[in-house]
C-alpha cells in the first residue's frame, strides 16, 4: 500500500526567498508579494493541486554578515523588504476551503499571552486550518533591534521556547473548558464563568496568571511546525513538532535525520508516525525532461552568486568574503543556524564543500535539493526520496512564482495522483482542519501523546472567572516589568 505524499508549498512575504537573483526573471511575479491578489491567486493554485498547506517563512532581521554589511541583501532583495507573514492568511482562507496555512513566528521576541490570542483568532477565521512554525531566530541583527545586545545563546533560546509553548498550551487547551460557551439568550449567558480558568503560570521566563482571551477554536492548539536541526533543536522538535522540516542533500542523508527524529519522538512517548517529516526541495518541471532542463538553464542564467553568499552568511553566521573560495569549509559552533553549516561540513563525510561550491548550490532552490525533469522523472525521484529518506512529504520552494508552483500542479500532481500518492480530493471524512489532514485523523485536536494534551481539563477543579479577580503573582516588592522575557538575564545568565 503506497503512502500519501504530503505537499507543502514554501513561500515568504518578500521578493527573494530561496533564489538569489531570480527576481530579475521576466516571468517572476515575486515582487507582487505585497498585494492580496498574489496570495489569493497562490492559494487557489495550491488548493487546485490538493496541497496540504502553504508554509510562510519569516525573519525579523537583516542578512548583514557578508562583507560586514546588508548592502548585498538590499541589492538582491534577499529576504528584505519583508512583510508580516500573518496578515494575508484570512484572505487566503476566504478563497479556499481545505488548504492549510503554516506561519513562522520567532517566539524569542513574542509574548505568549498575546500570541495565543493571535493564533486562536486565525484558527477561528480559517476554520481550523492554521499552524505555527515555532522558531527561535538566528540573526544577530534581529536581537539588536529587539532589545538585546546580541543573539541569545543557541541552547538558551530553546529553553525559552520550551516554556513559551508550555504557556500557550495551557491557554489553548486548559483555560476554557468544553461547553464554557453557552450562548443562551434566554438566561442571558454567553459564557459560563465557572468553566473559564486562570492558568497561574509562573516560570523562569514568563509570568502569565490569567485567562485566555479567546474561546476555544476548532483545533484549540494550532498545528506545531518545527525545523530544529541541531541536537538541542531535534529534542525540541521531537517533543513538540507535528510537521517537521529538514534539509538534506540526498535521500540517504535524509534517512539519518528522519530516523534520529523518530527515535527521539518515541523516547518522549510519542508514536513514530505522529511526527510528519518534510524535506526542502525545488522542482523544475515541464512537459518533457528536455523542456524542464531548458527551463532550468534559463533560470540559472539569472542567479546571483553574491546574493547567495549574502543569504549563506546570515544562515551560518560566517562572512564568506573572508574565506578562500576554494578551501573546504570547517564546522564551528555559533548562535546561527548550526544545521546549515553542518550541511556543508560534517553531514556528509564523503564530500568537502568550498565557498565556491556553496554559492553554486544556492543559486536555485536555496538550501534545498533541486529536481529537474518531466512529470514521470520528477515523480520517480520524489518517490525515491520518500522511500530511501524515510520522509512523509516535501516542503516545495519555488524558483519563480507563481510559475514554479503552477508547473508542479499542472504536470507533477496528476502523475502523483495516478500513482495514488496525492489525493484526488481532500478527504470528506475529516473535520477539514489542517491537523486532521496532516495526521490522517478524523478531528483536528492534538493527539493524547502530544505535550499540549496534558492540559485538557487541567484547571477545571481550580479557580475560575466566577471566583472574582485572579490574584497577581507579584509581591509588592517585585517589579511587574520583570514578567517580560528577561532579556538582560538571557544575555548574561
Amino acid at each position: 500500500m503506497t503512502s500519501r505524499i504530503i505537499l507543502n508549498a514554501f513561500d515568504m512575504t518578500c521578493v527573494t526567498h530561496q533564489n538569489p537573483g531570480l527576481w530579475r526573471h521576466p516571468d517572476n511575479r515575486a515582487d507582487r508579494y505585497n498585494t492580496l491578489e498574489y496570495w489569493t491567486d497562490l492559494a487557489r493554485t495550491l488548493e487546485r493541486g490538493r496541497f496540504d498547506a502553504v508554509f510562510i517563512a519569516d525573519v525579523v532581521g537583516l542578512y548583514d554578515v557578508y562583507r560586514g554589511t546588508a548592502a548585498a541583501s538590499f541589492l538582491d532583495a534577499d529576504q528584505v523588504p519583508v512583510n508580516d507573514p500573518l496578515l494575508q492568511v484570512p484572505a487566503m482562507a476566504a478563497v479556499t476551503e481545505r488548504l492549510g496555512f503554516g506561519v513562522t513566528v520567532a517566539v524569542t521576541y513574542e509574548q505568549p499571552y498575546l500570541l495565543a490570542r493571535r493564533f486562536s483568532t486565525l484558527d477561528h477565521l480559517t476554520g481550523g486550518r492554521i499552524g505555527i512554525n515555532v522558531v527561535t531566530s538566528y540573526l544577530d541583527s534581529a536581537a539588536r533591534n529587539l532589545g538585546l545586545r546580541r543573539q541569545v545563546d543557541h541552547d538558551r533560546r530553546y529553553d525559552l521556547a520550551d516554556e513559551f509553548l508550555d504557556v500557550v498550551y495551557k491557554l489553548w487547551e486548559g483555560s476554557w473548558e468544553d461547553g464554557a460557551v453557552v450562548k443562551d439568550p434566554e438566561r442571558g449567558v454567553y459564557t459560563d464563568p465557572a468553566k473559564v480558568h486562570p492558568i497561574g503560570h509562573s516560570g523562569e521566563f514568563y509570568e502569565v496568571p490569567g485567562i485566555h482571551l479567546t474561546e476555544p477554536s476548532p483545533q484549540r492548539t494550532p498545528v506545531i511546525y518545527q525545523a530544529g536541526a541541531s541536537s538541542r533543536g531535534r529534542d525540541f522538535a521531537s517533543k513538540h513538532g507535528e510537521a517537521l522540516f529538514i534539509i538534506a542533500t540526498s535521500p540517504e542523508q535524509a534517512r539519518g535525520i528522519t530516523d534520529d527524529i523518530r527515535d527521539r519522538a518515541e523516547a518522549q512517548g510519542r508514536r513514530r508516525d505522529s511526527v510528519k517529516i518534510l524535506t526542502l526541495l525545488t522542482v523544475i518541471t515541464g512537459a518533457t525532461d528536455e523542456e524542464a532542463q531548458a527551463t532550468y538553464d534559463e533560470l540559472a542564467a539569472h542567479a546571483s552568486l553574491e546574493g547567495g553568499l549574502a543569504l549563506a552568511g546570515g544562515w551560518t553566521g560566517i562572512d564568506f568574503s573572508t574565506l578562500d573560495p576554494d578551501v573546504p569549509l570547517e564546522y564551528v559552533d555559533n548562535d546561527s543556524l548550526r544545521s546549515v553549516l553542518a550541511m556543508f561540513t560534517t553531514a556528509d563525510p564523503t564530500r568537502r564543500w568550498t565557498p565556491r561550491d556553496v554559492a553554486g548550490y544556492l543559486a536555485i532552490g536555496g538550501l534545498g535539493k533541486v529536481v529537474v525533469g518531466g512529470a514521470e522523472t520528477v515523480a520517480d525521484e520524489l518517490e525515491r526520496w520518500i522511500e530511501v529518506g524515510g520522509l512523509d512529504g516535501f516542503n516545495l520552494a519555488y524558483a519563480i512564482t507563481p510559475g514554479t508552483f503552477e508547473d508542479f500542479v499542472d504536470h507533477v500532481v496528476p502523475e502523483l495522483q495516478r500513482r495514488g500518492r496525492v489525493w484526488q480530493d481532500y478527504p470528506a471524512e475529516s473535520d477539514g482542519t489542517l491537523r486532521a489532514h496532516l495526521l490522517d485523523a478524523p478531528t483536528g485536536l492534538v493527539p493524547d501523546e502530544h505535550p499540549a494534551a496534558r492540559y485538557r481539563g487541567a484547571f477545571a477543579d481550580g479557580a475560575s472567572a466566577a471566583d472574582g479577580t485572579s490574584p497577581s503573582p507579584f509581591s509588592d516588592a517585585r517589579d511587574p516589568l520583570a514578567a517580560a522575557p528577561r532579556a538582560e538575564s538571557l544575555v548574561n545568565p
